[in-house]
């Protein structure tokens, strides 16, 4: 979805809403060095029938966004959200132990696409955008005592594909191809940054 026009910063100072209650999103937003605020998104995850991971993950980080600017208008929000595509086929968070094995032995000498969607809108100024960042990784032909010791060590239910990339995660894969860095973590800082400015957000301040 292409952007509206940007607002040019020096017209107006804005807040910005991490629309996301994921600890994971927020550290990496801190990144950024731009002040923000939390709030939780209350949209409905499930996957329409047919619906293409891709296709999944833009539609509920746009929803996510749309949901908490509602509430905050005046507000620029960032909505974002992974599925992770094992052939067509979205994996989502696993939530408890055995689906999380269940999840990584799918996984297993495979090769699975995260689509980390992001959306930002500002109601008040008309601004929204879209964009899908996909990560291309390839996991390691795992054993099921190499599973269970990560997942014990780790403990990655809350993470789209049972695997966190920044931790002992990486041990499970063979390489990651992707062309923005945090992406896979939850959260496309290059693509976040540019669509924030685009909304007017200004980023690189010069010091008094």
């Amino acid at each position: 979805m292409a952007p509206h026009s940007p607002i040019p910063s020096s017209q107006v100072s804005r807040t910005v809403v991490l629309g996301s209650t994921s600890r994971y999103r927020r550290e990496l937003l801190e990144r950024l060095r731009i002040p923000f605020t939390v709030a939780a998104p209350d949209v409905d995850e499930t996957p329409a029938v047919g619906e293409s991971p891709s296709d999944l993950a833009r539609r509920l980080a746009l929803a996510k966004a749309q949901a908490v600017a509602a509430k905050h208008p005046e507000s620029v929000v960032i909505g974002s959200d992974q599925v992770a595509d094992l052939a067509g086929q979205p994996l989502g968070k696993p939530g408890e132990h055995a689906r999380a094995v269940q999840q990584l032995r799918q996984m297993r000498g495979q090769t699975v696409i995260f689509q980390t969607a992001l959306a930002v809108v500002c109601l008040a100024t008309g601004f929204e955008a879209v964009d899908l960042a996909a990560v291309r990784v390839v996991f390691r032909d795992l054993s099921d005592a190499e599973i269970e010791a990560y997942l014990q060590a780790e403990k990655p239910y809350d993470c789209a594909g049972s695997a966190k990339s920044e931790g002992l995660g990486i041990a499970l894969l063979e390489s990651i191809d992707n062309d923005d860095p945090t992406a896979l973590i939850g959260l496309p800082l290059i693509r976040t940054a540019r669509m924030l400015r685009q909304a007017g957000i200004q980023l690189l301040r010069a010091t008094p």
